[in-house]
């Protein structure tokens, strides 16, 4: 018995491109969101730090959590559809939960802070929440794309577990 269905090639690659556009958006808007927070930051121009905050509250409240959901969810049938399983590699089981860390953290805390700014109207009031949010998002995606593509650490207590008994079932047949 296998410990996990498989994917078919065809889905398993077209799910592929899914995440990786998807994460790869993810760490772009991220990235956009802290260059417009930099520029409201360090001008001196009220116009500037409106548009910015307006263009932030635009990214927050119509991509990022779309996107967020869409890396998730794709993750997640990869994983539980593929030999690399859920929770038997390290790397993917920490993927999994810094994602899912990242999406409450961009839901709960980066687009109230972006909101907030935005009602404000005038100068950002919480600078280092309009800050730090990208800034913590920005380090978590990189990170994932490092282990996504370096795959450290090996296997899970579990992984081991499943990989000795998938040995010994061949034995006792």
């Amino acid at each position: 018995m296998k410990p996990n269905p498989k994917l078919s090639r065809p889905v398993r690659r077209a799910l592929l491109v899914v995440h990786v556009t998807a994460s790869a958006s993810w760490l772009g808007l991220t990235l956009g969101l802290l260059a417009l927070g930099i520029t409201a930051a360090v001008t001196g121009s009220a116009v500037t730090v409106e548009a910015s905050a307006r263009a932030m509250k635009l990214f927050a409240d119509w991509l990022l959590l779309p996107v967020a959901f869409l890396t998730l969810a794709s993750g997640l049938v990869l994983s539980l559809g593929t030999p690399w399983g859920l929770a038997r590699y390290r790397w993917v089981y920490t993927k999994f939960w810094l994602t899912l860390a990242t999406t409450a953290a961009t839901a709960f805390v980066l687009r109230p802070a972006v909101n907030s700014a935005v009602a404000a109207g005038g100068p950002l009031p919480e600078t280092h929440e309009v800050l730090m949010g990208p800034s913590v998002s920005l380090s978590a995606y990189t990170f994932m794309t490092v282990i996504s593509v370096l795959k450290p650490w090996g296997l899970t207590r579990r992984g081991r577990r499943l990989r000795a008994s998938a040995r010994r079932a061949p034995e006792s047949v």
